[in-house]
């Protein structure tokens, strides 16, 4: 089992988290990213730079990730891609996603999708709140036992 972090947009809150858990566990933690990242001195936790560009990082993920291994990403197609390979997927707030519930988050994100090329104005989610934390954190260990 390994981790694997869509870490472009992963906050550092959870970042932090998942570092400590990475170590407690002896589990390997590979972050993929377009940007260096400040990384603990951990020979299981490393980083996978990747060119900017539309889906790089995704792409990186997806040909590396194996059935076992844990996402951490916000990103709803690269979960689906992810699931599709038998790997676990939980979002920095906690929310774990599965077969069962993926294709409803996909046209959810499809129909919001429409509506910001429409020009409506739909928002952006909510900050990370210390609820969104605990949640993260607790999924992740239950997915490390």
């Amino acid at each position: 089992m390994q981790i694997w972090v869509d870490a472009d947009a992963c906050p550092k809150v959870v970042r932090d988290i998942l570092f400590r858990a990475a170590t407690r566990t002896q589990t390997p933690l590979t972050m993929v990213a377009n940007h260096p990242l400040p990384l603990p001195g951990s020979p299981l936790i490393k980083q996978v730079q990747v060119s900017k560009g539309f889906d790089v990082a995704d792409d990186e993920i997806v040909s590396r990730i194996a059935s076992g291994d844990i996402l951490i990403t916000a990103d709803i197609p690269l979960a689906a891609d992810a699931l599709e390979k038998g790997a676990h997927v939980i979002t920095p707030r906690g929310e774990k996603f599965d077969k069962g519930t993926i294709r409803a988050k996909l046209t959810m994100r499809d129909f919001m999708d429409t509506l910001r090329s429409s020009g409506v104005h739909t928002g952006g989610p909510p900050a990370l709140s210390a609820a969104d934390r605990q949640a993260f954190a607790n999924q992740l260990d239950q997915l490390l036992r």
